[in-house]
């Protein structure tokens, strides 16, 4: 019997008395891991004082779990978990701390002979009703549980393994040196020029792409490495073979993600480039295209390294969210953060995040092409607009070193001239002033 949780994750024990939660809880988590609620043992009669004490004992457990979720501590909580509010109220925070949620639904003879109907279960404590059991794990997903256990409370439980897992950002023990390269969109003929300036040597050998450093150093790729440009599946070659061999980490880029939907046959605008990146994949093997959209879907958000002191993500990353799973990270670190409102062009119509930034991890990112790499506040730019005509830009971690090599050609037409960070909205900015001289580009 094994379970596998994130080594940063809110478990919750469900249908399990406080004693037998603690015993198992006891021998797979640290005290201090452990949150246990028991509604407080009061005088007959005394129902409206017995009310007001366990809901202040509830609060009082939710306010450990906000600030233990907060530091990024895996958290163990029982309570009265038949009631869905408060389920909803634990979900909720491990929304709002971007924690993935886990239930341990321990199987007792009780709970498994007298299960309780969707009402029993979700609003009260009625166990006058039942329901099957395949319905309760379903109700469970339904509310957000992204891991469901269901464990037969007999001798086997002393079989019982849990397994923490890194989560797949969590890069802290790699310290580089890295040289971090910002985005391609397809110009692989510049990557080759910006790897022979940074000082590896490139080969072929039997079609995979061999990459060597004499001083052992690694690349990160910030993402797009597809669309507008001339080459978008030999740069996914190159960055496949690189990261499958361990030389070499990858971030997703919105491009990336969108060429995948192209590719496993949605229904999708082919703009911003994808007509010229289907055309080309159009070209390649039907196994290539399948390993293409494979190796695009799994990469990870963003990547948190050399012990929380570098976080790189295609569009930048909040400090809040860093080393954090879910599926606003995961937006955030694609797009960025954006006003939900386009501009004349039909372009998003972004903040600037990093204008705000305070974190003490630097945080290198692309996404929004600038005349040149821009530093502010902790935060570095790398996109300078290969694509368009200007140039691929590396940054040398931990040296902080800029390097960059120009485009041999423009390869795609810009919307508006290459633009700075200060042109970007802040976030104290009113939405109504005025676009002229604003660049914005998806």
């Amino acid at each position: 019997m094994k379970i596998q949780l994130p080594e940063f994750s809110l478990v919750v024990f469900i249908d399990v008395s406080a004693s037998v939660m603690l015993d198992i809880a006891a021998k797979h988590f640290l005290s201090s891991e452990i949150l246990s609620f028991e509604i407080p043992k009061l005088p007959e009669g005394d129902s409206e004082h017995s009310q007001a004490h366990s809901k202040h004992a509830w609060q009082e457990l939710l306010n450990v779990v906000r600030n233990r979720l907060k530091e990024g501590l895996l958290t163990v909580v029982n309570s009265p978990h038949r009631q869905s509010d408060h389920r909803k109220s634990l979900l909720s925070l491990a929304h709002q701390y971007h924690c993935p949620c886990t239930a341990i639904v321990i199987d007792t003879p009780q709970s498994i002979h007298q299960e309780p109907t969707a009402i029993g279960f979700g609003q009260s404590d009625d166990e006058s009703t039942f329901r099957p059991h395949q319905s309760r794990l379903s109700c469970l997903e339904s509310e957000g549980f992204r891991r469901i256990y269901t464990l037969p409370f007999t001798e086997e439980m002393n079989t019982l393994t849990i397994e923490r897992q890194p989560l797949p950002n969590n890069k802290k023990l790699e310290h580089g040196p890295f040289d971090i390269i910002g985005d391609i969109h397809g110009c692989f003929d510049e990557l080759l020029d910006l790897l022979l300036k940074l000082g590896y040597h490139v080969s072929l050998n039997n079609h995979q792409y061999i990459l060597h450093h004499p001083d052992h150093r690694k690349i990160i790729f910030l993402g797009d490495l597809v669309d507008r440009g001339p080459k978008s599946p030999e740069v996914v070659r190159f960055v496949m073979d690189i990261t499958q061999s361990g030389q070499g980490y990858c971030v997703a880029g919105n491009h990336d993600v969108k060429l995948v939907k192209a590719l496993r046959g949605r229904d999708i605008t082919l703009s911003h480039g994808l007509k010229e990146s289907m055309e080309q994949f159009s070209l390649e093997t039907s196994a290539f295209r399948d390993q293409t959209a494979n190796f695009l879907e799994q990469l990870v958000s963003h990547y948190v390294l050399n012990e929380g002191k570098l976080v790189v993500a295609h569009a930048g990353l909040k400090e809040e969210m860093h080393g954090r799973d879910s599926n606003k990270v995961r937006y955030f670190s694609m797009y960025g953060e954006t006003t939900g409102k386009t501009d004349a062009f039909g372009l998003p119509i972004r903040y600037n995040w990093a204008e705000a930034y305070k974190g003490e991890a630097l945080v290198v990112y692309g996404h929004t092409p600038l005349q040149q790499a821009e530093w502010l506040n902790n935060t570095l730019c790398l996109d300078t607009g290969c694509v368009f005509g200007g140039a691929l830009t590396a940054l040398r971690y931990p040296e902080k070193e800029v390097v960059f090599v120009r485009a041999r050609q423009q390869y795609f037409a810009l919307v508006r001239p290459l633009g700075q960070l200060s042109d970007l909205l802040s976030p104290h900015d009113k939405l109504e002033k005025s676009l002229q001289h604003r660049y914005v580009v998806q």
